[in-house]
């Protein structure tokens, strides 16, 4: 990117940002989400650090917050409520750590690692040790007094703790390692403190503050930080103290003689202070990252909102001695965790011929850290979706990866248009054969009319082999184009023909790697027949739909029979679905491809209906990782016992199964009053059931 393209980008950048900025803090209104707008702002951070000429004082960049509320006094902060800069990768907080040994040659750092906490950041001044101010961050200087309504947070004590001898020597024999004692002393005799933390919401308190707004007929709030921001912004003191807010400490402003981070926390628990008892020392980076790992698997069971953690340079000397950038310490970094929406650039529009022969547009995008992978593909579905979007080529979009969901456009920020950008438009013709393609009237669908196009038989083949269908390990889809373009392969059958002597010869192949192959092929011929019907591609027939007709029909001879009225006895399989199944099953080619299967020596399972079945009439959902388990193991399980495993959750959904990284679907379930079940729970379930 050139210099004046830069400075293009981050004028647009900047007004974009200012502007979700006054929605959000001025007016308290969320216009997109917080993950979607730190991604702007990281945007922008990497352009001014790469063209830091083009640096301003008025950047979203260099300033902390909104103006105070007229509403509030003012109160000046002594020193300066810094922000922080944010990082969302290994490889990023790996580099952070490797600018900090530059300008500190041959320091080797330890880490002080934070819960960071979704809520809202105050000050908090003692004098004589009696809470005397009360502040919000406001713009770094000068926030706004809500002293009267802080008071009303009961863990934040309006004198602070006097501790005995005892106590005091026990700390210095503990903690006490090289900090100035008769400074130390002295301060906690005085009482003049000043101590920062984040006043928040816990998420059960969030839940029955919604329930009385739903009651009440007002809109539920949409996050508890909106909450408690809220409730420490009313002008009544009565009204904040129904909101039952909650405090954690994370910095010891004054210099009582501490000289590590560590010890600010430890102090501030002396002085009867909370803090967060997760938080802990990490000797490197490495314990950062795996402090990081584990707050991210344990984040849903939390009794609070949390986005990531903060890594502080324990060194009280080092953090000095790093000094600020702009309106960010170099010596402290928020790691968030992996978000579910991002921003980026779509570059390209591609598209893709499936096995029925349905074209997909496919987004090709400037990569970008969603969810915990870097993305640059993301399906656009049909021509409709791109419509309904208003998406062109080179536009910023929002980009969103809820959990291990595919990655999808949800939004186009057309006010950071150039001008360059270009209309997409639906192809004439297929992009693998050249031929014309069709839409049917009554489908959103653009479809290849070849009947024998090369893509269709390469898709339908590459799903067959799939792990949620006849799971073949070893052979993905690389190895089915490279086997079907030699010849090897035409039809599922061929497959399992396949002798180690006709792979020796193909490029990538070796002795062993065929022999594996080979192994993979024979150890998948014995397949239940759901995972069969997955892999034969009928239209409209899903993973679910195929487990409920395997269910019913049990053996594939009785699937082969089956009636259009047999099929729409079947529960959740209505005319659409029951024809399509016929129309597939009558179908003359498909009818010699399942005798070839059995030629070929596949011999697909009978699946049984259990006698013994707990959990029938329940249906389960699951969302977010599963540690113990794959979802499909799990799906197997609830199966095995007669219970209905589903995609989405609805009113017939009787448990939800969440795992970190949940997402929408919780929200959901929660709505509909589906019971909430973590892993341990649902292990515990089915072993009951086993019994």
């Amino acid at each position: 990117m050139t210099k004046e393209e830069a400075k293009k980008r981050i004028e647009k950048l900047r007004r974009e940002i200012d502007y979700y900025r006054y929605q959000y803090h001025v007016l308290d209104r969320t216009i997109i989400s917080d993950a979607a707008h730190d991604s702007l702002k990281h945007e922008l951070y990497k352009l001014e650090q790469q063209f830091p000429e083009l640096i301003t004082p008025d950047s979203p960049t260099q300033r902390v917050g909104g103006q105070p509320l007229p509403e509030f006094k003012k109160a000046a902060h002594k020193t300066p409520m810094l922000s922080m800069e944010d990082v969302f990768s290994p490889e990023e907080i790996s580099e952070w750590e490797a600018r900090l040994q530059r300008l500190l040659p041959g320091r080797e750092f330890s880490y002080y690692a934070e819960i960071k906490m979704d809520g809202l950041a105050v000050s908090l001044q003692y004098r004589g040790g009696l809470l005397l101010i009360g502040a919000t961050r406001g713009d770094g200087r000068i926030g706004e007094d809500v002293t009267e309504n802080l008071k009303t947070v009961e863990a934040i004590p309006l004198r602070l703790r006097t501790p005995d001898e005892r106590e005091i020597s026990d700390f210095l024999r503990k903690f006490g390692l090289g900090m100035d004692e008769k400074k130390f002393r002295l301060a906690l005799k005085s009482g003049d403190m000043e101590i920062r933390g984040e006043a928040y919401m816990k998420k059960s308190v969030f839940e029955a503050l919604n329930r009385e707004q739903k009651k009440k007929g007002q809109e539920p709030f949409a996050n508890p930080r909106n909450a408690a921001a809220g409730a420490i912004r009313q002008l009544d003191p009565k009204i904040a103290s129904s909101r039952h807010l909650s405090f954690y400490g994370y910095a010891l402003v004054t210099d009582v003689g501490q000289i590590v981070h560590e010890q600010e926390h430890e102090i501030m628990k002396l002085l009867g202070l909370p803090v967060n008892p997760e938080n802990r020392l990490c000797a490197n980076l490495n314990d950062v990252e795996k402090f990081h790992e584990a707050i991210r698997r344990k984040r849903e069971k939390l009794p609070y909102w949390t986005d990531g953690i903060v890594a502080v340079i324990n060194d009280t000397d080092a953090f000095n001695r790093l000094g600020v950038v702009g309106k960010t310490p170099r010596g402290l970094i928020a790691y968030k965790f992996p978000p579910e929406q991002a921003t980026t650039i779509v570059r390209e529009v591609r598209w893709y011929v499936g096995r029925s022969g349905a074209l997909t547009p496919v987004s090709v995008m400037e990569p970008v850290f969603v969810a915990g992978t870097t993305v640059q593909h993301a399906t656009l579905h049909n021509m409709d979706e791109i419509e309904r979007l208003g998406l062109k080529v080179g536009d910023t979009v929002i980009l969103e990866k809820a959990g291990d969901i595919i990655p999808k456009v949800v939004k186009v920020l057309s006010n950071l248009r150039t001008g360059k950008e270009k209309a997409i438009h639906a192809p004439t013709k297929c992009p693998v054969c050249g031929r014309s393609v069709r839409r049917r009237p009554d489908e959103v669908a653009i479809v290849c009319a070849n009947p024998k196009c090369p893509a269709k038989g390469l898709e339908f083949m590459a799903n067959f082999v799939s792990k949620r269908a006849m799971d073949i390990e070893g052979l993905g889809y690389k190895i089915v184009e490279q086997l079907m373009d030699s010849g090897l392969v035409a039809r599922p059958g061929d497959i399992f023909r396949l002798k180690k002597s006709d792979l020796t010869d193909l490029e990538r192949f070796g002795e062993k790697s065929a022999e594996n192959l080979v192994d993979s092929v024979d150890a998948s011929r014995n397949r239940p027949l759901n995972r069969l019907i997955i892999g034969l591609g009928i239209p409209h027939v899903g993973d679910e739909t195929a487990g409920d007709i395997a269910g019913r029909f049990e053996t594939l001879a009785r699937f082969r029979q089956a009636s259009r009225e047999q099929l729409e006895e079947v529960s959740g399989i209505g005319e659409v679905v029951a024809e399509s199944v016929i129309e597939w099953l009558t179908d003359k080619d498909h009818q010699k491809m399942l005798d070839d299967l059995l030629e070929a020596g596949v011999m697909i399972e009978a699946v049984r209906r259990p006698k013994h079945q707990p959990l029938r009439g329940m249906t389960f959902v699951f969302t977010g990782e599963m540690e113990s388990m794959s979802r499909e193991e799990a799906k197997e399980k609830v199966r095995s016992l007669g219970g209905e495993a589903s995609e989405t959750v609805s009113k017939k959904t009787t448990y939800l199964v969440t795992g970190p990284g949940a997402g929408s679907k919780l929200k959901k379930a929660e709505k509909l009053g589906a019971a909430v079940l973590n892993e341990s729970e649902f292990l515990a379930l089915i072993k009951r059931g086993q019994r």
